[in-house]
């Protein structure tokens, strides 16, 4: 089960650090509770923007893969930069709500729902970058590329595209229909983004076309230049848009590591950065000059995913239970967000964030108890022998895999590696590369433990289900090989279910039944805010509004 990730999706996304601004008082972070549902971009009208301008734009790392459809281009990093490039049907706002996007469909409506069928009118300005229209021959290809039938295609996700039956031409080019065999309730977030029919004409192309560059583009901006030396990718305003033209020249992606953010901040060799939760960084960047602290309550937390892969020491459900109730998220919370915000706490569902009104906590079945940790593996037979347990001899460790010079991942691991040993359990820290982590490590399975974060979009099962979906064989985003039939029917009624109200209840139903399971364990909801120069336009926390940004309306004050 799965598709193109409405944000793109669950997406995969190294730990937020932190940091934070001058000018910006000396209080702590705001609860989700008083910031949700609201933007902090310092809005301002166009005549109030310059033209022009640089905006430098820190990551961990260039993209992998530039198709963002396929499994190595499913990164946080990724994503920001193809957003720049590619149409989004539908997109996210502030208030966690989608609308659709002007400047490429006329209409979308929802005709008929037995058989399920929808309709597109592509705006008649909407063109790729050779000058060939958008037409209904790429929603085609979309769906045929990634509807789960050729396997040969390496698709992120499958999601709601498996439910369609046919797409057809309408009355013109720009016509599409769209019928569905099985109903899907978030159909608003196929076909986002939206890829040109030369990509998806191959598996290969598909695969390994866009490796070193996207081809074909349809946005405000196109690349620029990518530079594997200076590690910078920048993107400039395409010409031949036709929508609301770009106040920036340029912006140019950069990697900066983790631990020079606030220096690079100061200097001016960046624009902003994410304030996740690194005490030290966010103290640090409260000292920084004409810089603010914007904060909006945003979809987005960190977790930690423990391998259920056969073969793995947490293959077996009941031992992957127990090792979980072994971990105090409130305490990691607390340790990580505490000198920041008020009485942090654990997130405790998957789908749904704390500020949205469906949130529900839903981590009974794994929560945190030392005691009964401990005596579940004593009766799985993980008997004590010194500081840690073993099992016929072999003595219950574990791999933690984090990505080097991330401050976040080296607190939580320490954190994590202490509690554990608490019950006996050997969490061994292995430190990778950051540029490696996902492609080597967690797209592979490589690891016993690891940790990142993932976002969850307006629609939940088009960006999450793909992540507990498990079919052997085919684990898409589901890196830890984890699920049951149980978990799977769930979120095909939730999928296929027209009712929001009941499609809601069906995916509470499955979150419940993924934390018995023992799946990917959510820590905590990242603060929604970031450190931003002052002369910044339209740009900072813009909250649930992420997907995608609103590239062309950045820039900066006149």
């Amino acid at each position: 089960m799965n598709k193109k990730l409405l944000g793109a999706l669950a997406v995969a996304a190294l730990l937020a650090t932190a940091c934070g601004g001058g000018n910006s008082g000396g209080g702590n972070l705001k609860s989700d509770d008083t910031i949700a549902g609201k933007n902090d971009i310092n809005a301002q009208p166009d005549d109030k923007v310059k033209q022009g301008g640089i905006l430098q734009w820190p990551v961990d790392a260039l993209s992998d893969n530039w198709n963002p459809a396929q499994t190595d281009g499913s990164t946080q990093t990724g994503q920001w930069m193809i957003n720049t490039m590619l149409p989004w049907l539908f997109t996210a706002q502030q208030d966690n709500t989608l609308t659709m996007n002007k400047d490429y469909l006329e209409s979308a409506s929802l005709v008929s729902t037995s058989p399920q069928v929808v309709e597109y009118k592509i705006n008649p300005k909407a063109k790729w970058s050779n000058g060939r229209a958008i037409t209904w021959e790429d929603f085609e290809s979309d769906w045929k590329a990634c509807n789960g039938k050729n396997t040969a295609y390496q698709c992120n996700s499958t999601t709601g595209t498996e439910n369609i039956g046919k797409v057809e031409k309408g009355a013109t080019d720009q016509d599409v229909k769209v019928t569905f065999d099985k109903p899907f309730g978030e159909w608003q977030s196929l076909f986002s983004p939206l890829t040109p029919k030369e990509l998806n004409a191959t598996a290969d192309e598909f695969n390994k076309g866009w490796e070193d560059a996207p081809k074909i583009t349809a946005g405000a901006f196109k690349i620029g230049k990518i530079d594997l030396t200076a590690k910078t990718v920048s993107v400039v305003p395409d010409p031949a848009w036709w929508g609301k033209k770009p106040h920036l020249d340029q912006i140019l992606f950069k990697v900066v590591s983790r631990n020079a953010l606030p220096d690079a901040l100061a200097s001016g060799a960046i624009d902003f950065y994410r304030i996740g939760s690194n005490v030290d960084l966010y103290k640090r960047a409260k000292t920084i000059q004409n810089v603010t602290i914007r904060q909006s309550t945003e979809a987005q937390y960190n977790l930690l995913d423990f391998n259920g892969a056969k073969g793995t020491p947490l293959a077996d459900q009941a031992t992957r239970v127990a090792v979980e109730q072994a971990v105090d998220t409130k305490s990691i919370a607390k340790a990580l967000l505490g000198p920041m915000s008020t009485d942090p706490t654990p997130l405790g569902n998957h789908f749904f964030v704390k500020g949205t009104k469906n949130y529900k906590d839903n981590s009974a079945p794994i929560k945190f108890d030392l005691d009964a940790a401990k005596k579940k593996l004593d009766e799985l037979g993980y008997k004590q022998s010194g500081d840690y347990r073993a099992k016929d001899g072999k003595e219950l460790d574990i791999n933690f895999v984090i990505d080097a010079g991330n401050p976040i991942s080296t607190s939580i691991s320490g954190l994590v590696q202490a509690q554990l040993k608490l019950a006996g359990v050997n969490a061994k820290i292995n430190s990778v590369p950051a540029a490696e982590l996902f492609k080597n490590y967690v797209y592979r399975g490589a690891y016993d433990l690891v940790a990142y974060g993932l976002s969850a979009p307006p629609q939940p099962i088009s960006a999450n289900a793909p992540a507990f979906y498990f079919t052997p064989g085919n684990t898409q985003q589901n890196y830890s090989a984890i699920g049951n039939d149980t978990i799977n029917k769930l979120l095909d009624q939730a999928g296929s279910e027209l009712d929001d109200a009941k499609r809601t209840d069906l995916i509470q139903q499955a979150d419940t039944e993924i934390w018995k399971e023992g799946h990917l364990l959510p820590t905590y909801q990242v603060p929604g805010a970031y450190a931003v120069r002052n002369t910044l336009a339209n740009f900072g926390a813009f909250g649930f509004a992420q997907f995608p940004y609103d590239y062309a309306n950045m820039g900066f004050l006149k």
